[in-house]
């Protein structure tokens, strides 16, 4: 019983973050440890990318591979898209709906072949590495920030399936469950900037 409070803690510590959004512009966002540091400050960022590894962590291992790989690989694209100037269109409604998406599809246990699950966080992905790309400011190293960036949304991802993962029992996998669908439903705050 301990360990499912010490889990089930552990999930929820890491679903509050300090602030809400991280497209503030009220942290530095150049170099490394600016990268590193700036999915974990934001609820937007925290939440879609421990979605992305708890949805990961049930699916079978090729899913649970190619899920953050594809996250990873489109945020670095959407990045260069960003920096280069290029606009995607409505990037901070694709980040809100991420959380939303994830949250249901994590909640429901969707289990899909491991291309087209990597192709919906991929989507997502994109709108998230796009609006960071953006937010490096001119003069600042976008590859350090960008390789710092990447590995804090690993992290987030590993967490995310390390909580799915050692849910293995029905409690705690309805327990994760219920918590992804309230991080959906953070999701739907987020879009409607409550």
């Amino acid at each position: 019983m301990n360990r499912q409070i010490l889990r089930t803690a552990a999930f929820s510590a890491v679903m509050v973050p300090a602030a809400a959004y991280a497209h503030t512009g009220m942290h530095p966002t150049g170099g490394f440890s600016a990268g590193l540091t700036h999915p974990f400050l934001g609820l937007d960022h925290v939440l879609a990318m421990v979605l992305v590894g708890a949805w990961a962590g049930m699916q079978r291992r090729a899913a649970m591979l190619a899920l953050p790989a594809a996250f990873l690989a489109l945020m670095a694209v959407g990045a260069g898209a960003g920096l280069a100037g290029v606009t995607l269109p409505a990037v901070e409604l694709g980040i809100g709906l991420s959380v939303v998406v994830l949250g249901a599809l994590a909640a429901a246990n969707v289990q899909l072949l491991p291309a087209l699950g990597a192709a919906v966080v991929g989507v997502f992905a994109l709108a998230h590495g796009h609006a960071h790309g953006a937010e490096v400011p001119a003069g600042a190293s976008a590859l350090t920030y960008g390789a710092g960036f990447l590995l804090g949304t690993a992290a987030l991802h590993a967490i995310g399936i390390g909580v799915s993962r050692m849910a293995r029992k029905p409690a705690l996998q309805h327990a994760v469950r219920a918590g992804a669908g309230v991080a959906g439903l953070a999701g739907v705050a987020i879009l409607l900037g409550l």
